[in-house]
Formats: C-alpha cells, sequence, structure tokens
C-alpha cells in the first residue's frame, strides 16, 4: 500500500501548463526529496500533494493525515511554545514529550520573538509531529537559516523522525540537503515540469553531510541538474 499515490496528475494555471502529467507513488515512511530549477513548479506540486490545490487532471491518493511545514513558520506569535505544540498535540504528556524531543522543555513558556529562527522551525516540527501525522510535506523548512543552522536543523529532523517515524515530501533547493535526508530524490525538469529522473540513495538514514553516500548523491543530482560537468 501507497502513503501517497499520484496518477496522471497535471496543472495549468490559465493557460499556462504548469506540471505535465504524472504518475507518482510513494511508499510508507519513505522519506522523498524534489528538486528542481527555480519556477519549475515544486511549490505547486506539493500544494497539490497537500490537498491545497486541486489538480487540473488525474487523481491523488492519500493515507491517513497530512500536516505541512512551510518555509516561515506559521507559529501563533501570542501563544507560548507550550500552546503551539497543544495545537497538535492529543494530550499534556505528549506536549512534555514533543518539548523534550526538540531540547526546547526550558522554553516552554516563552513566545516565538523570544526564540531563534532554528529554534521556531522545531516548534514547527514538533507541533507538526504531534497526534497522528502520517504524511508531512516540508517546503523549503530550512532555507531562510544560516548554513550552520540548517546542518543543525537536519541532525534535529532525522532525529525526529527516527523517535517518530511518518512519511516525508520535502521540496528543497538544497541539493545537498536533499541528498543527505532522504532515500530517494526526484528532478524536476524546467517549466512544465515533469520528473526528468530519480536518484534513490541506499546508505540507511540518518547519514552525515560528509559520507561517501550523501557527497556521490550531491554530485549526481547537480550533474542532473546541469549544474556539474
Amino acid at each position: 500500500m501507497s502513503a501517497l499515490e499520484l496518477r496522471g496528475v497535471g496543472h495549468t494555471f490559465g493557460g499556462l501548463e504548469v506540471l505535465r502529467p504524472m504518475d507518482l507513488s510513494v511508499a510508507p515512511q519513505e522519506f522523498l526529496a524534489i528538486v528542481g530549477p527555480s519556477g519549475s513548479g515544486k511549490t505547486t506540486l506539493l500544494s497539490i500533494l497537500s490537498g491545497h490545490l486541486k489538480p487540473s487532471q488525474g487523481t491523488v491518493t492519500r493515507t491517513g493525515t497530512t500536516r505541512t511545514v512551510y518555509q516561515t513558520d506559521g507559529l501563533f506569535p501570542w501563544r507560548t511554545v507550550r500552546q503551539n505544540i497543544a495545537l497538535g498535540a492529543v494530550s499534556e504528556a505528549e506536549v512534555a514529550e514533543l518539548l523534550e524531543l526538540v531540547g526546547l522543555t526550558e522554553f516552554a513558556n516563552a513566545y516565538p520573538h523570544q526564540l531563534s529562527g532554528g529554534m521556531r522551525q522545531r516548534v514547527e516540527l514538533a507541533r507538526a509531529l504531534a497526534g497522528k501525522t502520517d504524511l508531512l510535506l516540508l517546503d523549503e523548512p530550512f532555507s531562510a537559516l544560516d548554513y550552520l543552522t540548517r546542518l543543525k536543523m537536519r541532525t534535529e529532523l532525522a532525529r525526529l523522525l527516527d523517535k517518530r517515524p511518518c512519511t516525508v515530501i520535502l521540496v528543497t533547493h538544497d541539493i545537498e540537503e536533499a541528498a543527505q535526508l532522504a532515500d530517494r530524490v526526484l528532478v524536476l525538469s524546467e517549466r512544465p515540469a515533469q520528473i526528468q529522473c530519480e536518484y534513490a540513495i541506499p546508505t540507511p538514514r540518518p547519514r552525515q553531510v560528509t559520507s561517501p553516500a550523501v557527497v556521490e548523491a550531491t554530485h549526481a543530482l547537480l550533474t542532473a541538474l546541469g549544474l556539474e560537468r
């Protein structure tokens, strides 16, 4: 059984074709990354996967609960860290568990403006993984952070998913990030986007950014995108 399945999904805005019809199947607890040129339709595809946008053609089948984390955090500024996480949690015990998982127990009563960008994204991830999340969609969640913080957040995400496994689809412009985190990477073509190729990374997660599998996958993906010769 697939966690997510697309059959003949394509999309146009007015007369502009953004996505050519594509088929895609994502296995339960698989981590899939989607990369492609700027403006190729990655975010449009993620909106279709989430159900926020109905495709012009084709069908999308999802299993279970879907949640999305965006580049800009959507935390409620008038709520504390604890209260933000509680919006998705089922009990106080779960909130306490998630606070510990993301290392923010001491900041439970802090407000978003009192946190760094990385800390706010950790709260976002905790809220998204609260309750029962079967499919987690990530729309460039770390792109607004500096490089060292992004590296740390990748490690945090891998650790969280080890504790709370779910199916993940990550849209990113960061090729290294895709190679480090994903089990499989889809490369989209220029718009109108279609699946140009896919690259499987057989090394188990989590991986270090310097591991041979990550370095090899990064080079292969850059070559597929025409960015390395």
